[in-house]
Formats: structure tokens, C-alpha cells, sequence
């Protein structure tokens, strides 16, 4: 875990890095963010046919791997200071290896950046999804959040 007591702490933490637990991708998952995002693409969300598809399962989708980074980094960075922390932004997503449902992914995340600005302290993140089982990770993308406190 990332330990700071204030947000402006975080400047001599860079370089610090930290790895999550693991969280199943399951296909009731899959399907509600189908669900939400009106997106039922049948790789997604059709066992039966998936099964003789490109990868022989189903598939989560990649904007749900991406959009599992706060569930997946929540507990890496702790901050006892911090008033909110506000995601400002994500760079550099790329998707590269597609997350079988049932499968396991985690956060490998590095502390790369932190400035302090006026509305409190922007932070980047390198953040690596890992998948269990494979040697390449399911995803990779720097994310930005701004920790705010009190004076």
C-alpha cells in the first residue's frame, strides 16, 4: 500500500508501488454492464456462441476491465488526509489481453507523478490490470486524480 498522512505527501512517494487483490470478472458482471451500456455484443454476452467464437468464452468488455481501476486500486493508495479524491482523467489506455469471464484480474499500481496544484495534489498512476493465469496483462493506462484537504 501507498501511505501518505496529507496529500502533499505524495510528492516524495513517486516511484512507490503497490498490487491489489484479485477480483472475479463474473459473467453476471458482464452482463449488467451489457445492461447498462446497451452494449450485448454476443462475445459479451452469449455463452453459447461465444464458446465457438475468436476466444472460446465469453469476453468482458474492455470499457469494463478499465472502469474496474477505482474498485481495483481503492485499497492501494491511503491518503488519512484527504478530504475526496476526484478522478481528473485517464491517459494511454490500451487494451491487451481480453479477460475471460470467470476470470481474475488485479491492480499493479505505480505512483509516476504528483504535483501540487491549487485545488490540492494531481496524481498519476500507472496502473497495470493483471490477469491470473497470463503472463500479459489484460490492460494498461495512466490514471489522474486530484487529492483535495482541508488546510
Amino acid at each position: 500500500m501507498i501511505r501518505a498522512e496529507h496529500p502533499r505527501d505524495l510528492t516524495s512517494l513517486i516511484g512507490s508501488t503497490a498490487v491489489g487483490d484479485w477480483l472475479t470478472v463474473s459473467q453476471g458482471r458482464i452482463n449488467a454492464f451489457a445492461d447498462v451500456t446497451e452494449d450485448h455484443q454476443w462475445i459479451h454476452v452469449d455463452a453459447e456462441r461465444a464458446a465457438h467464437g475468436p476466444f472460446g468464452s465469453t469476453i468482458a468488455h474492455g470499457l469494463l476491465t478499465l472502469s474496474l481501476i477505482p474498485r481495483l486500486i481503492r485499497d492501494l493508495i491511503d491518503v488519512r488526509q484527504a478530504d475526496a479524491v476526484v478522478n481528473y482523467g485517464i491517459d494511454g489506455v490500451r487494451f491487451l489481453t481480453p479477460v475471460p469471464s470467470g476470470a481474475r484480474v488485479r491492480a499493479h499500481t505505480e505512483l509516476v507523478e504528483a504535483t501540487a496544484t491549487e485545488r490540492g495534489v494531481r496524481v498519476r498512476l500507472k496502473n497495470t490490470v493483471e490477469l491470473d493465469g497470463n503472463d500479459r496483462p489484460a490492460l494498461v493506462a495512466e490514471t489522474i486524480h486530484v487529492f483535495t484537504s482541508s488546510p
